[in-house]
């Protein structure tokens, strides 16, 4: 039980001092324009959902900002930015 509550500990100073401004003990994520990433890929939020398999619900509510895509969402987001024609193709292709 040391062991765990030391980690425990570590963490809540982390984030006390991260709190406190000393943003060497933290991480925070870059914000991702989903609504910019959607746009360019000349689609309505049903067709990018349709597209690459998300639950329009999710899009709908990161492009509101009540919810922020996790880290596998943030790394598929990417990938659409970047190559959006390849990764549609690629989900179409693993969907049958």
């Amino acid at each position: 039980m040391g062991k765990a509550f030391d980690k425990i500990s570590a963490g809540l100073e982390d984030a006390i001092a991260f709190a406190q401004g000393n943003g060497s003990r933290g991480r925070v994520a870059k914000p991702i324009d989903v609504r910019a990433i959607r746009i360019a890929t000349n689609k309505t939020q049903k067709e990018f959902a349709e597209a690459y398999g998300l639950p329009i619900g999710t899009v709908r509510d990161w492009e509101q900002n009540r919810r922020q895509p996790d880290a596998p969402a943030r790394v598929l987001l990417s990938l659409i930015q970047a190559e959006p024609g390849t990764v549609e193709n690629l989900i179409a292709k693993s969907q049958g």
